[in-house]
This record gives C-alpha cells, sequence and structure tokens, in this order.
C-alpha cells in the first residue's frame, strides 16, 4: 500500500471553516478504519476522529460539534470538514488508513493554521 495522499490544509481566521481530504490506495474493502490525526508543536500526536468502513465514528472531546468525518468507499477518500476553528486546532493534520490485513499507512501530513 502506497501513501495516502492529504490536501486541504492552510491558514484560516478563528471561527472559519476547512475541509481536509485523503485519497488511500487498495481496494475498498481491504481497507478497515480511516481517521485523521493531529500534532502541534511541542505535543503528542492525538486522535481527531475516525470512521469504519460502515460508518461508525469516534471524535475526540475537543473537536466534537466542530468537526465531522466522512467517506467515500468508492473513492477510497476520507474527509475532515471542520468548521468555527480555534486557535488551539493549529497543528500538523495526519491521515491513517487501518487495512484489514493489520498494515497501516500514515499520510505525509497536512498544515492547518488558525490565526487572525
Amino acid at each position: 500500500q502506497v501513501q495516502p495522499v492529504e490536501s486541504g490544509g492552510g491558514l484560516v481566521q478563528p471561527g472559519g471553516s476547512l475541509r481536509l481530504s485523503c485519497a488511500a490506495s487498495g481496494s475498498g474493502f481491504s481497507i478497515r478504519v480511516m481517521g485523521w490525526y493531529r500534532q502541534a508543536p511541542g505535543k503528542q500526536r492525538e486522535l481527531v476522529a475516525s470512521i469504519t468502513r460502515g460508518g461508525i465514528t469516534n471524535y475526540a472531546d475537543s473537536v466534537k460539534g466542530r468537526v465531522t468525518i466522512s467517506r467515500d468507499n468508492a473513492k477510497n477518500t476520507v474527509y475532515l470538514q471542520m468548521s468555527s476553528l480555534k486557535f488551539e486546532d493549529t497543528a500538523v493534520y495526519y491521515c491513517n488508513v487501518q487495512y484489514r490485513s493489520g498494515d497501516f499507512r500514515w499520510g505525509q501530513g497536512t498544515q492547518v493554521t488558525v490565526s487572525s
């Protein structure tokens, strides 16, 4: 499996919105869980949200109500719609793809900066 390809990061003002996308390789049935993690400077990488092939979602408490994860199984693509962004959402966001084989892949990361 090759590295997932992320897109959609950038600079946004507080209260703004941003949508991240991540396209993974492999057949749709081979992918079990897709998710987004983030890592701020000086902090550990943390889960933002994840979604199973069946659509079961999981969100970090810090983003509940502001973030929606969705998935297009036909395109092997996962999306992260973020709104009401805060300064503390600034981080590098990484896509994570977990395969049924037990293998997993990380994307290269995309920077999200919330600044006025």
